[in-house]
């Protein structure tokens, strides 16, 4: 099988100079359009694929991103492991702006969102105790060392249905939790993957301190801009290293391979094939057999 690395993240974090050869891909999915075209490119001779998350200029909200679309799209064009590299805040004091966060464990306080491809006549319960890739995280955290880019190896990323940033009720609310960081768009993101048995891994690239901290008690948008460029750069360099290596950290005994042997539970005499047609892409593998 061929592994085919995708990234999903801002529109300027493909904006890297060793890219020749580019082509925007327009895909329509049973589940709509994704949030915008995506990018195919390579880098010596590796195939990768971009595609930003709230379209190119940032134009959609987090609640209306089409998460099923941005999936199943990936998953047509062969992409068999995700890479979310996302701007976050920052919950605890030594998490500070600038430093990246190699997420492996979410809290999902989102509530306006289409959290399944599996909503319609086939249902399908997958495992998400352990989120992320063990073998992607590893590659991302080698492609972050190569670059000397300050880091930290896991931890637990709360995502908020937003646009709004936090309360400092909530803000604080979620550091008794012991969370680490806090954003809008990684779930359902992660679960669809998850479903769609692609492989995932989320690099948080923290921006602010939310608003719980004494010196940081309100967030606005021009500061988390100014530290996000900051960070695109290190994470263009992070992304051609982790183009390069994440072949190197594939594990085949990954459970994300084969979730779906376990997952659908509806009876096969109850799968109408507009549906599995509709699946097709996600969950072919399984429903064809």
């Amino acid at each position: 099988m061929t592994n085919k690395l995708g990234i999903i993240g801002g529109s300027g974090l493909y904006d890297v100079e060793e890219f020749k050869d580019r082509e925007f891909l327009d895909i329509k999915t049973p589940w709509g359009y994704p949030s915008d075209q995506i990018l195919k490119t390579k880098l010596n001779e590796k195939e990768v694929f971009f595609l930003p998350r709230h379209g190119k200029g940032h134009f959609i909200s987090p609640s209306k991103i089409n998460f099923r679309a941005n999936i199943d799209a990936l998953k047509q064009l062969g992409v068999t492991d995700i890479v979310s590299v996302s701007a976050v805040g920052s919950l605890k004091e030594n998490l500070e702006p600038g430093k990246f966060v190699i997420v492996d464990q979410f809290i999902d306080r989102t509530f306006a969102r289409n959290k399944t491809f599996f909503d319609d006549e086939i249902v399908a319960h997958v495992s998400m105790a352990h989120p992320t890739s063990n073998g992607l995280m590893n590659a991302c955290e080698e492609a972050i060392k190569k670059e000397s880019i300050s880091y930290q190896r896991g931890g637990t990323y709360v995502v908020m249905e937003g646009p709004q940033f936090s309360t400092f009720a909530e803000s604080n609310l979620y550091r008794s939790w012991k969370a680490d960081v806090i954003g809008m768009t990684n779930m359902p993101e992660a679960k669809l993957a998850r479903e769609a048995e692609i492989r995932y891994a989320s690099v948080s690239m923290i921006t602010d301190y939310d608003c719980w901290h004494p010196d940081h008690k309100n967030v606005d948008v021009q500061s988390v801009i100014k530290v996000l460029l900051g960070n695109a750069e290190k994470a263009k360099s992070m992304i051609k290293n982790l183009i390069e290596n994440f072949e190197n950290y594939i594990d085949p005994k990954d459970p994300t391979n084969n979730c779906l042997d376990v997952a659908i539970i509806t009876a096969p005499e109850k799968r109408t094939q507009k549906t599995k047609d509709k699946l097709k892409t996600v969950a072919g593998r399984v429903l064809n057999k």
